[in-house]
């Protein structure tokens, strides 16, 4: 049956979306759909898709709820190849300026919401620049697999980071392997990730810290989207990584430059344990509707 699907185009940083409201959980799109949607030459154009659907109307939206009563709304988010994926934290950003837009959520700034993911439920305060997603505890995953990348000339050890999703973090020497690296080849680990990684390299700025803060540029290869013009939770992971390759007295607050733009990471101590959050903006393009057979 033809249905028409109304949506909206968004992006963090150039890390692009559509975005569709389905509160009833109603409409379930299949990943060859997804995929097609996603096509920049033959559809929409997008890294994914996020449905706008609340948990208890959809069944990994249970555990949101068992773990915070307030998840009213669950990120259900989808990569362009039409995998599922745990998190996003541009999307993140995005999904609740589109809750905002389409006045199913109301949310002033200052204010603070939680939203269901299947990474966990993730907290998100407004700012008068954009949204800043607490993303919990994050932790090193115990690897360092060797990783491989096109024109990239010898392979260089990586850190696994899970924030949720899992990532693993390569340190680059100059500018010009950083905008060598040909990322629309998918890089080799050695050994494979079980389930796949987002694998983000990294070149700190010279100095590394300025008036207190961290800095660093980066690219990234997503799983199940290829390179895009920026990663939020793949920014998180670098900074993390960075800081822990610094070593004692480096700073908890980083400025991470993305093709897309640029996005802030914070880490500070909770009671069960150090959170790390990512702040940034998040913009709504424009509203179409498509035509699905």
């Amino acid at each position: 049956m033809a249905i028409d699907l109304h949506f909206t185009k968004g992006h963090g940083t150039g890390n692009d979306f559509v975005l569709f409201a389905d509160p009833d959980g109603e409409l379930e799109l299949t990943p060859e759909q997804i995929s097609a949607i996603c096509d920049r030459h033959f559809g929409v154009g997008a890294d994914g898709i996020i449905r706008a659907v609340r948990s208890r109307n959809l069944a990994d939206g249970a555990a949101a709820l068992a773990e915070d009563p307030d998840a009213e709304w669950f990120m259900d988010y989808w990569n362009s190849d039409g995998t599922v994926s745990e998190m996003c934290g541009n999307g993140i950003r995005v999904y609740a300026r589109f809750l905002i837009e389409q006045g199913l959520l109301a949310f002033a700034e200052g204010d603070s919401v939680a939203i269901g993911t299947r990474g966990g439920v993730r907290d998100l305060q407004r700012s008068g620049t954009g949204f800043q997603v607490d993303l919990g505890r994050w932790k090193l995953d115990g690897t360092e697999p060797l990783v491989r990348a096109r024109e990239l000339s010898v392979a260089r050890p990586g850190l696994g980071i899970n924030v949720g999703n899992p990532h693993v973090v390569v340190a680059l020497a100059d500018e010009d392997e950083l905008a060598g690296i040909d990322l629309t080849v998918v890089p080799i680990l050695e050994p494979e990730a079980p389930e796949g990684a987002n694998v983000e390299f990294v070149l700190p700025h010279e100095p590394l810290v300025h008036d207190g803060v961290g800095r660093i540029r980066m690219r990234v290869h997503e799983r199940g989207s290829g390179e895009t013009l920026s990663c939020g939770t793949g920014a998180v992971a670098a900074a993390l990584a960075v800081r822990h390759w610094a070593g004692v007295g480096a700073p908890n607050e980083w400025r991470v430059d993305v093709p897309g733009g640029r996005v802030g990471v914070r880490m500070f101590p909770t009671e069960d344990g150090e959170h790390v959050a990512l702040s940034g903006p998040a913009d709504l393009v424009f509203d179409g509707v498509l035509g699905l057979g």
